[in-house]
């Protein structure tokens, strides 16, 4: 096998491994609703389409090679803006509870299935736009900036579960949206929820996404 087979062959390997974790997903969905005739999960495919945005946004930046600062930034606060949906369906376990026609341990399954593919959906894509820094900064700044990222993940995070935001809120309501945030940083003592969320939320996907990174290179 030739070095260029093989370095194709390494390439697709992840694409092919998130295509068999949405696949696996949707087919424990499908088997569900065949066996217990509901839709309660049904909101999880809608989740994971939103959690695969960042990686359709890092991937077109990859593949086309954009040039351009002003381009690229663009891009990237897209990106940002979508970001959070890729971990928020970590919270989706909130939902886990019994029900009929259904063991709880199955729905168990069900979700951390979506919860973890939501999850490499969004790291894959962090990795990509790591990559597409690089071209513009130095290791160190990149790792602070993706630590960041996550952090501000993590704030995406309670906006979504706990006030109900969504990323097309930006555009939808945005007034309302900024609202809420101003009055956070102006009162963070008021919003004791909001920063634990933010900051327990945000260690524990830095340690999950930089475990990911350290274990790679065993």
């Amino acid at each position: 096998m030739n070095t260029i087979t093989l370095k194709s062959i390494q390439k697709t390997q992840p694409n092919l491994l998130l295509v068999l974790m949405t696949a696996f997903c949707f087919t424990l969905f499908v088997f569900r609703y065949y066996i217990s005739d509901t839709k309660v999960f049904l909101f999880l495919n809608w989740n994971l389409f939103l959690a695969g945005i960042p990686l359709a946004i890092s991937t077109f930046v990859s593949h086309f090679k954009i040039k351009g600062k002003f381009s690229i930034l663009i891009l990237i606060s897209a990106w940002i803006l979508f970001f959070p949906n890729s971990p928020y369906i970590l919270t989706d376990l909130f939902h886990l509870r019994p029900r009929h026609f259904v063991p709880v341990w199955y729905d168990l399954i069900v979700i951390l299935s979506y919860a973890w593919t939501g999850l490499m959906f969004g790291f894959v894509s962090l990795l990509q736009i790591e990559k597409l820094l690089s071209e513009f900064f130095n290791q160190k700044l990149i790792q602070f900036i993706s630590v960041l990222f996550l952090f501000i993940s993590g704030f995406g995070i309670y906006l979504g579960r706990f006030l109900r935001w969504n990323s097309w809120d930006i555009v939808g309501n945005p007034f309302g949206l900024f609202g809420d945030i101003f009055s956070r940083f102006i009162n963070p003592f008021q919003h004791s929820q909001t920063w634990g969320v933010t900051i327990l939320m945000g260690i524990l996907l830095n340690l999950m996404y930089f475990s990911i990174k350290v274990f790679r290179k065993i």
